[in-house]
């Protein structure tokens, strides 16, 4: 007859089985979701719908992918602080257009939003070295153009975002000015028993139970904790206490981390926040913050004050 133990452990090798073809299977479609349900992969709106002045950019990557953005500006000669916007694991950068031109009105700013590969109208298909590749490129772009203040990009990304933006900042400290993240996860590996509670045994970060013997499985971990205590430009994080997707512990771990070997950052909680509202439900508050952000870590140019002020005093002394 079989014993108990014998049943347990059978049962326990098939959880581990299951959770393997899982993860071989499906787990791609698990973390990047380019296209919601009843919608296609196209957008549907463009920033032309909400009277915005924009230019379509198509960029390769370095491993020859196409890839397509929006770069949208205030005005057409606007100065101000460049957003490059990295977007959650859902949907399309058009369904961030909205946020985006609220954004625009209250921080005086340009945003350049990019369409990770197989999102929207970019080729391929999404992986995490692929959408780091992605992100390069598209910082490069931005980098060497001449009608922004290269001085003043600032990475922004929620959830997914926030983990390719961490990334990316980490890697180009001579080329972002600073960070915002919002409501990012600490890594893939912990959000899996978060979405699929069976497997937190089984797959998880350094803080977790557990033997994690599928953690080997994960071809994208996305380990942000183990990133934002490299980076060392300023870092602001805005996490919404409601959100319903990742646990708000994951930004104050997030947090700590930085926080210990970056005495630039900034940790702002609102209380209503939900994963993909909390710029709608933060109000005013959300928006004062990023500003008050932006005022201290990527200002104007003192230069360009110095030589306004001369060409003022050239003006009154020829009066």
């Amino acid at each position: 007859m079989v014993s108990y133990v014998s049943l347990l452990l059978y049962g326990v090798g098939g959880i581990v089985v299951a959770g393997m073809a899982l993860l071989v299977a499906f787990q791609e479609k698990l973390v990047y979701v380019p296209v919601l349900p009843g919608l296609t992969k196209s957008y549907p709106i463009t920033p032309a719908r909400l009277r915005l002045i924009y230019e379509d950019v198509w960029l390769r990557s370095s491993d020859g992918v196409r890839l397509h953005a929006w770069f949208i500006k205030l005005f057409p000669d606007c100065r101000g602080p460049t957003v490059l916007f990295f977007q959650e694991n859902a949907g399309n950068i058009a369904h961030r257009l909205e946020m985006v031109r609220i954004m625009l009105q209250r921080l005086q700013c340009n945003v350049f939003m990019l369409s990770y590969r197989g999102y929207g109208a970019s080729d391929g298909y999404p992986s995490q070295h692929g959408i780091i590749d992605d992100a390069q490129t598209a910082l490069d772009h931005l980098s060497q153009r001449t009608d922004i203040d290269t001085n003043r990009i600032v990475v922004f990304g929620r959830s997914l975002g926030g983990a390719v933006g961490a990334v990316l900042t980490k890697n180009n400290p001579d080329k972002v000015a600073a960070l915002i993240l919002e409501n990012t996860f600490t890594s893939i590996l912990d959000m899996a028993g978060v979405l699929l509670p069976f497997l937190k045994w089984f797959i998880g970060g350094p803080g977790t139970k557990g033997p994690k013997i599928l953690n080997f499985l994960v071809r994208s971990p996305w380990s942000t904790i183990d990133v934002i205590g490299q980076v060392k430009q300023p870092v602001l994080f805005l996490s919404g206490l409601q959100d319903e997707m990742v646990p708000p512990s994951h930004m104050q771990m997030l947090y700590a981390k930085a926080a210990a070997h970056n005495r630039q950052c900034l940790f702002v909680e609102f209380p209503t926040g939900m994963h993909m509202d909390t710029w709608l439900a933060g109000g005013d508050h959300y928006w004062r913050t990023i500003q008050q952000f932006f005022e201290q870590h990527v200002p104007e140019k003192k230069e360009n004050e110095s030589s306004q002020n001369g060409r003022a005093a050239a003006d009154r002394s020829s009066l």
